[in-house]
């Protein structure tokens, strides 16, 4: 027998019983002042929307490497945590619960908003079509520069570092960005990651950076603390995969062994009402 649930019954996820099952999803704002720090505006945004059962905060990059959009925040400074740190005491003022997105854009950047003009990164040197949002407006995307497998540990070490300031700054938990186009996701389709290392190829090598993501920051903070999210449809900034049901049908079982705290799919494309995939498998 199937059981029925309200809208506001409450929801155990991970660690946590949430009051109600509206999840507020995650919602890039450009809101960050100064060395991209929330502000008074996140912290009025944040609590005013205190009520839903879980929210999970507008993306938030992991380092100066992954920002690819003006004013948003990130969780690697001091400052950065101590921002934050007025979102969650005023969300947890109004009995609310909230993850924080960490992020990392990969390619989806520009030199102009790259540490000393430097090419943003990817798995591959694939430019993608299109523009994107830059302080002196849209410009169109450059080619990355692929990473060097040596650089990939440093990376896993900012979402680390990422996860660990997000528990500081008093999130209940944090969700792994891997949808959308951006740098883990790059990583997982075949259509942006054309390595020929240990870190492309196969579907099992394309999904080893995110699940060495995943199994580093839940090994910092716990896995009932940790949700991912994916997107195996989704073609936004210029993404493709040649065999996305076999690609996630891999990624989901792959995560399912962590007993993560959650899984959020994007279902679909965002550009078009595209439905491809068998979710049952997801």
């Amino acid at each position: 027998m199937t059981t029925q649930h309200d809208l506001f019954d409450p929801i155990e996820v991970g660690d946590y019983t949430f009051p109600n099952r509206i999840i507020m999803a995650p919602l890039t704002r450009n809101r960050a002042g100064e060395g991209n720090v929330p502000t008074e505006m996140n912290v009025s945004y944040y609590q005013q929307r205190a009520g839903a059962g879980m929210i999970i905060t507008e993306a938030t990059q992991i380092s100066p490497q992954g920002v690819g959009y003006p004013a948003t925040p990130g969780i690697h400074s001091d400052e950065q945590v101590a921002g934050w740190k007025r979102v969650t005491d005023a969300v947890h003022e109004k009995n609310g619960h909230i993850f924080l997105q960490l992020w990392h854009v990969g390619r989806i950047s520009h030199p102009s908003l790259q540490p000393d003009g430097q090419l943003p990164v990817a798995p591959s040197a694939i430019k993608p079509e299109g523009e994107t949002f830059t302080y002196e407006g849209l410009q169109e995307f450059v080619e990355p520069r692929a990473l060097e497998k040596d650089e990939l540990a440093g990376i896993i070490a900012d979402y680390v570092n990422a996860a660990r300031k997000a528990m500081q700054a008093g999130f209940e938990g944090v969700e792994i960005h891997a949808a959308n186009g951006y740098l883990l996701d790059q990583f997982l389709r075949d259509g942006s990651n054309q390595r020929e290392d240990e870190y492309g190829g196969s579907v099992d090598n394309r999904m080893r950076l995110l699940r060495e993501v995943v199994e580093a920051v839940c090994a910092v903070i716990g896995n009932r603390k940790v949700g991912v999210r994916i997107s195996p449809e989704n073609s936004f900034n210029d993404m493709y995969d040649s065999d996305a049901q076999n690609t996630f049908n891999a990624v989901t079982e792959m995560l399912n062994g962590f007993n993560p705290a959650y899984l959020h799919v994007l279902e679909g494309d965002m550009g078009s009402d595209k439905r491809e995939l068998d979710y049952a498998h997801i």
